[in-house]
């Protein structure tokens, strides 16, 4: 089975409230690799059409790589609220 297919499988319960927050005025001003686009396996990370980059959690796998990228700590990432998030199925 390929890995597109075994993470299909994952049911994610979304919360309004996200839980991965951007400073933009950090991303914008310091920031110029913008490695979160890059290296999300999930591709939660964008660019908006000012050239600001946009997180939408929906999908977001919760393994923490955007953060360690950022090196200039303009992402904030914490777990989602108890039963929200992504739900890894393995069968």
């Amino acid at each position: 089975m390929k890995v597109e297919e075994k993470l299909g499988k994952n049911v994610f319960k979304v919360d309004k409230e996200g839980h991965i927050k951007i400073n933009h005025e950090i991303c914008r001003a310091k920031c110029k690799p913008k490695y979160c686009l890059t290296v999300c396996p999930a591709k939660v990370y964008s660019l908006d059409q000012n050239g600001d980059v946009q997180a939408n959690p929906d999908g977001c796998l919760e393994c923490g790589t955007c953060v360690l990228s950022c090196l200039e700590t303009a992402l904030t990432w914490h777990y989602p609220k108890a039963s929200f998030g992504v739900q890894y199925r393995f069968s």
